[in-house]
């Protein structure tokens, strides 16, 4: 299956995507959320990291 192809449908089309192409976007969506969340789990802990620092300076 072509990009193009992937690309030109909608799932608010009238017809029903093939296995195929089902398969391509679910793993693309997947891809994105494993993105997603590795980003906000290494902004969380980087967080929880600064506020750790910032409490070791205000004890020192």
């Amino acid at each position: 299956m072509s990009e193009k192809e992937l690309n030109a449908y909608r799932l608010t089309s009238m017809e029903e995507p093939s296995d195929e192409m089902l398969a391509v976007i679910m793993k693309e969506a997947a891809a994105e959320a494993a993105a997603a969340t590795k980003k906000a789990l290494a902004d969380y802990f980087a967080e929880i990291s600064a506020m750790m620092q910032r409490k070791i300076a205000v004890l020192m």
